[in-house]
């Protein structure tokens, strides 16, 4: 489950007080804390949205690629979708077989089709009219077969922000449905390149089924048409996108998307199809927290803010404040019952985009602060900006530390610089 806190006021992951961590030898802030048996839960509970029809839960590695969170997905069962290379090494070697895999993305090298095919894939997502030809050049070139699905645009609208909207005919991703005659002609007349499935992917963070319903309703339509084309279709990929509550409301749980898409796509008499779902944000997204230390205050006067709470965790350990806009929850990570007031909390980052916006913390301010659901798109989109270390990660099963992986200190950092 999310954060929670006990009488005391201290913050708890999977059971474990988090304030526990910070006096450990083996850990420094800033650190993300992630738990992972609520991460496996949240995908048995979107396998059991599908209601008993034939499924696929494929976890979007780009979220949260940790090798023991995908372990123990891999042993649930659990499949994935990927967008690199690297990402297929971290599956297959996390126990991942490649016929649970999908590869994803705009612009695969011909390296990387050449591994997909290679391996087997349950899929490989095709994005354009134009990748389509590469893929049926490179499996000519191996000769070796290999399975594909076209992913359409269905041009559904999306309330969400216009960085993650991917559904629309001028999208970076995707096939536009006009364009998908000239795809389903390359097909034509080779024995290599087998059709498998249809998928969409219309948008990131949506609080509502209804776009998602619709892109289904749509990819069934096109299922059927495509059928009668002559292809023998076994899969629908519905995609991603389920949302989270970030602390402004999400009504709906991620599980509630797919069980309206299976209906919808059951409504379309296509229900023999293998439907699948790429799930990333709504599986590890709550249940992961980035921990910081208190640096100092600045403080001004005649402000609606008594000034700036610098804290040691910064754009480069969590990048969507300063890309999207995005807003995590900050928290002290002991509530002692000191009355709050309104700090600007900023990172040490030298960069004007280094802040993270007005929350309502103590003054004095508290030692460590909790930045709440920030377990998809954190780590993974971290970097080492300014000479800053990665931060360490720290895995909680059962209610105790399980793992902890630290990958690299600032001394590692300039001395990879003067090896150059």
């Amino acid at each position: 489950m999310p954060l929670t806190r006990d009488p005391t006021g201290r913050a708890l992951l999977g059971g474990l007080a988090l304030d526990t961590i910070l006096g450990r030898s083996d850990v420094s802030t800033p650190f993300y804390a992630y738990d992972v048996d609520a991460v496996v839960a949240e995908a048995a509970h979107l396998q059991d949205g599908f209601d008993g029809a034939p499924s696929l839960v494929c976890y979007a590695v780009k979220a949260n690629s940790a090798g023991r969170i995908l372990r123990r997905l891999a042993q649930a069962g659990v499949g994935a979708d990927i967008v690199s290379g690297g990402e297929l090494d971290v599956c297959l070697g996390a126990g991942i077989p490649a016929d649970r895999i999908v590869w994803s993305g705009v612009a695969k090298t011909d390296a990387e089709l050449d591994r997909g095919i290679a391996a087997g894939l349950l899929s490989l997502h095709v994005e354009s009219v134009e990748e389509l030809g590469r893929i049926l050049a490179r499996a000519s070139a191996l000769c070796l077969p290999a399975s594909v699905s076209l992913r359409v645009n269905p041009s559904v609208e999306v309330d969400t922000h216009a960085n993650i909207a991917t559904g629309h005919d001028e999208a970076k991703f995707g096939i536009a449905a006009d364009d998908l005659p000239a795809a389903l002609a390359l097909l034509e007349g080779q024995g290599l390149v087998t059709l498998v499935g249809l998928s969409s992917h219309v948008g990131s963070q949506m609080r509502s089924t209804s776009s998602y319903v619709e892109a289904a309703t749509t990819l069934a339509r096109l299922a059927r048409q495509v059928r009668a084309a002559g292809h023998t279709l076994t899969l629908l990929d519905l995609g991603g996108g389920m949302g989270i509550d970030y602390g402004d409301g999400c009504d709906v749980a991620p599980a509630d998307f797919v069980c309206a898409a299976s209906a919808a796509v059951r409504r379309e008499g296509v229900s023999d199809l293998r439907l699948l779902c790429e799930p990333g944000r709504a599986m590890v997204g709550a249940h992961g927290v980035l921990v910081a230390r208190t640096i100092q205050t600045k403080r001004w006067r005649g402000r609606d803010t008594v000034g700036w709470l610098f804290i040691d965790a910064g754009m480069n350990d969590l990048a969507r404040p300063a890309l999207y806009g995005a807003r995590h929850r900050i928290e002290p990570l002991v509530q002692d019952g000191t009355k709050p007031v309104r700090w600007k909390v900023a990172g040490p980052v030298c960069e004007s985009t280094d802040d993270f916006g007005v929350y309502d913390l103590p003054d004095p301010p508290a030692g460590a602060v909790v930045i709440r659901d920030a377990g998809a798109y954190g780590y993974t989109m971290a970097g080492q900006y300014n000479g800053r270390p990665l931060a360490s990660e720290v895995f909680v099963e059962g209610g105790i530390v399980t793992s902890i992986a630290t990958e690299s200190t600032a001394a590692a950092w300039a001395v990879r610089r003067l090896a150059t």
